[in-house]
């Protein structure tokens, strides 16, 4: 374990942002906002090296991104601007959110935005924050459908919070339009907002129901992050989870199956013979999600992990003649 000298050493190294450069001291406690009425680039750094020694994991683009935020720049507006000196005003707004970042408050929540697969995607209090695994459901799809993917497909995304799935194939897949479903009129709204923003307005559309069951099937590819976390394990969650994504996001019943149930409950109505089904699963899911759309008549096609290996996206396909 690091002394707090060697911590401190690190995080000055890392907030430099460039290894040649004179390694900066850590700001006296209680002097960050002081510390922030400076330079728009000794913000970035000065809150950079106060985030690592909090210990966050990316203090560097916590860093970044929350100045950016409240300064209204853009990563290259925020490099142009690096030697501007900031306001009171500008100072003060920054120590602001550095404090909720301090506090817990997970970037995304604090800026009201995340990017994911490339797309600059608006949340709100009842939407998932994207992670990168669920990125792997998103390649999983496009290789799933092969070289076919130009023609015209539907997409249906179930429980689709932000859009973020349907958002990021739709953009990979230029003669695709799809349905976004949610239980939240709030989160369907953000997710429309989305499709606007991202000129997908066009070919995305939005329904309030619990997955499939107001939509009337034909779906060439499904995909669907549903809640996927046993409700016992729900107040182990890491805080920046448990205190600030929708609870109806997470809780996926005791055993974290039941969104995997309702989707294999419908799927055959759903999908079209042929059609392709993409389902994000928790670790240790696997073996019971899989005996749970077998039994529901979809064969497995293939399963990808995510970056740490945990076995994420399971890839089935309807069969083409009906099942008994």
């Amino acid at each position: 374990m690091k002394s707090p000298v060697a911590r401190i050493g690190a995080c000055a190294q890392s907030a430099s942002g460039n290894p040649g450069q004179p390694r900066i001291s850590a700001p006296p406690a209680g002097k960050l906002q002081s510390g922030l009425q400076r330079s728009v680039d000794a913000a970035r750094r000065d809150l950079a090296l106060r985030f690592c020694q909090a210990g966050l994991d990316t203090p560097d683009l916590d860093a970044r991104l929350l100045v950016g935020h409240a300064l209204t720049l853009d990563h290259a507006a925020l490099v142009a601007a690096a030697e501007r000196t900031l306001t009171a005003a500008e100072a003060q707004t920054i120590a602001a959110l550095a404090a909720r970042r301090l506090a817990g408050e997970p970037v995304a929540r604090i800026t009201g935005r995340k990017e994911f697969w490339s797309l600059d995607l608006r949340l709100d209090a009842e939407t998932l924050v994207p992670r990168p695994e669920s990125e792997t459901v998103v390649e999983a799809a496009i290789a799933a459908l092969g070289p076919g993917k130009a023609k015209s497909l539907r997409v249906a995304d179930l429980g689709t919070g932000s859009g973020a799935l349907l958002l990021a194939i739709l953009s990979e897949l230029p003669g695709a339009h799809g349905t976004g479903t949610d239980t939240s009129l709030a989160a369907l709204e953000c997710a429309r907002a989305n499709a606007a923003a991202l000129g997908l307005a066009d070919r995305a559309s939005f329904v309030l129901c619990d997955y499939g069951a107001a939509l009337a099937g034909g779906f060439d590819l499904v995909v669907s992050n549903p809640p996927y976390v046993r409700r016992g394990e729900i107040a182990s969650l890491m805080p920046e989870v448990r205190l600030y994504d929708p609870l109806r996001a997470l809780d996926g019943g005791s055993d974290g199956l039941d969104g995997c149930r309702a989707i294999a409950a419908d799927a055959f109505r759903l999908i079209s013979p042929g059609g392709i089904l993409v389902v994000e699963l928790g670790a240790g899911q696997l073996a019971a999600a899989r005996s749970l759309f077998t039994a529901a008549g979809l064969t497995v096609l293939s399963l990808r992990s995510d970056l740490s290996g945990v076995p994420r996206a399971l890839v089935l396909r309807r069969r083409c003649m009906a099942w008994s």
